[in-house]
């Protein structure tokens, strides 16, 4: 099969297509032919030495947000069968190997793609959606009527939080661009604020959760939102952890922060699957590539400013 591969880390042109080995699914797994599989920050900063890095062998093939239909199952799975749509962020952290025409994975990390969506924009949703719904649901327990706090909101997982913090029925206040306003106001935020224009954290207060997807890097913006939050309100640092330095604002400022990393999640991408076709949630797909361009999709990513999700098309 056709993959994109690397030998070592660096830029956008240590990515080559090769030909590799078919993997075989082992008992309770499913080989999934490939239709189009997504592009996440996680996959430059892999690339070049950080992210996932650390976790990751080579030859390496990168990428987890996989569309595609089931081709072969191993024994004992009875949950799907070929011909079955299906989508997935398998092995996270571990190497998926997305970025090629098959991929292997347990059978319950799998959920039947939405029944509305192309591959192509199902291939947007996996990794995105599941860290923010596992961010809002499952660490920050949103409840109906808490203000909740989105930098970053017009990103692949802000544009998919702040739609699950609607459907939650909190108030949701972003941060994002002018240009993105009047879309992220569709997709359900409250407020909207110009970060280029002001410091967010002078114009919000009283927030209950703030799911930070910027991190505490040059802009501080992990340190920035503990100003934010009311006494005893959530900070959940997705990107980078928790510094020294965030740990000790937090108490200082008596409120509480938590690092935050996704997982593989079937049950919770069949809720998501299930939002999607019920015309809840909107999945945006800025630009696809097809697999022999990832470097140019690489080198967009890391540009920045990228509205919802790049992918890359497989097949046909």
């Amino acid at each position: 099969m056709r993959a994109v591969t690397i030998e070592e880390f660096g830029g956008p042109d240590v990515l080559t297509v090769q030909d590799v080995a078919r993997p075989e699914p082992l008992p309770t797994e499913v080989l999934v032919r490939v239709h189009a599989a997504g592009v996440n920050p996680v996959d430059w900063k892999t690339r070049v030495g950080h992210g996932m890095a650390g976790l990751q062998t080579f030859p390496l093939i990168l990428g987890w947000d996989v569309s595609g239909v089931v081709e072969e199952v191993g024994f004992g799975v009875t949950t799907l069968a070929p011909g079955d749509e299906v989508y997935s962020m398998p092995w996270f952290p571990r190497a998926a190997g997305a970025y090629a025409e098959y991929v292997t994975a347990p059978a319950r990390q799998w959920a039947r793609k939405p029944a509305t969506l192309d591959h192509v924009h199902a291939a947007a949703v996996p990794l995105a959606a599941l860290t923010a719904w596992q961010a809002l649901v499952d660490t920050a327990r949103v409840q109906a009527g808490q203000r909740v706090l989105i930098t970053a909101a017009a990103g692949g997982v802000g544009h998919f939080a702040v739609q699950f913090a609607r459907h939650l029925g909190a108030h949701v206040i972003a941060t994002a661009g002018a240009a993105r306003h009047p879309w992220l106001k569709e997709l359900g935020a409250e407020e909207v604020i110009d970060y280029t224009a002001t410091p967010f954290e002078q114009a919000v207060e009283d927030v209950d959760v703030v799911i930070d997807l910027v991190g505490d890097g040059q802009d501080r913006t992990g340190t920035r939102s503990l100003q934010t939050l009311r006494a005893g309100g959530l900070l959940v640092a997705v990107p980078g952890g928790i510094s020294s330095e965030l740990a000790q604002a937090a108490g200082t400022a008596d409120v509480r922060v938590t690092p935050f990393l996704v997982e593989p999640d079937g049950p919770a991408l069949a809720t998501i699957a299930g939002l999607i076709d019920e015309g809840q949630v909107a999945v945006e797909v800025e630009e696809t590539f097809p697999l022999d361009q990832a470097g140019a999709a690489h080198t967009r990513g890391e540009a920045g400013r990228t509205r919802g999700k790049l992918v890359l098309t497989v097949a046909g």
